[in-house]
């Protein structure tokens, strides 16, 4: 199994993800755009794309962020979706993909910062890939913004401040806006980098003494079967 992850800033890491593919001894190659690594020119080592987090969003510039392009991106997420590979995104990465598939992103009705419960939809109970879950489970978030939804696209999940948690666009490709991959060492690279000011007037903003405390590994373990899932469900279809 070959994994590439698309990393914008130090304090996004893959986390869980990265633990999973440690795990099952995949191939794991990444693109670190904050120290001004490429992206991939070709698909040809990929069985998975995962695009991660960030601060920026979809409509960041080149003079907001000079080390972030948006369409580069997407160019890279609509060839791996054209070549069937599995492709993930999470937060920014979400986004990324529904705006690669023509759904432009749009933010959320809260801003989400720490612990706080997805509810699956009847689609997302019923899920072969995500039916492990519980109908109501604690998860991460670290967000403001959510991804658009193109016409075949499936909420799976939602949350009491955001209505677009877990997206299926296709069988091989999902959109995260949720956190399911945050360990404990991944909270604290966050919390060092957000600004927590205006936290006490926000009701879905936890207190970072809070946000640090929480266990994370129930939610990663969620994640990881839900990746040994995509994975057959992929070598299935190759």
């Amino acid at each position: 199994m070959r994994i590439h992850f698309i990393v914008h800033e130090h304090f996004e890491a893959p986390g869980a993800f990265e633990d999973w593919g440690n795990s099952i001894g995949a191939k794991i190659s990444y693109s670190r755009l904050y120290e001004g690594q490429a992206l991939p020119q070709c698909n040809d080592d990929i069985d998975m794309l995962v695009v991660m987090g960030g601060p920026q969003s979809p409509a960041t510039s080149a003079l907001d962020c000079p080390h972030f392009n948006a369409q580069a991106e997407q160019a890279v997420i609509a060839r791996a979706i054209k070549e069937n590979k599995m492709v993930i995104g999470v937060c920014l990465g979400a986004q990324l993909i529904g705006e690669t598939l023509g759904a432009k992103f749009e933010p959320s009705p809260e801003r989400e910062i720490g612990k706080f419960p997805i509810v699956l939809s009847d689609e997302g109970c019923g899920h072969p890939l995500f039916n492990h879950f519980s109908p109501s489970m604690e998860v991460g978030h670290w967000h403001n913004d959510m991804p658009g939804l193109t016409a075949s696209a499936k909420v799976l999940a939602s949350s009491s401040g955001c209505p677009r948690q877990i997206v299926e666009y296709q069988p091989l490709v999902y959109g995260f806006q949720c956190h399911l991959e945050l360990t404990t060492e991944v909270v604290g690279m966050l919390i060092e980098n957000e600004d927590f000011s205006d936290a006490g007037s926000d009701p879905y903003v936890e207190p970072p003494e809070r946000i640090i405390a929480h266990d994370y590994t129930h939610m990663n373990k969620m994640l990881a079967l839900f990746l040994d899932k995509l994975v057959a469900r992929y070598l299935s279809t190759s």
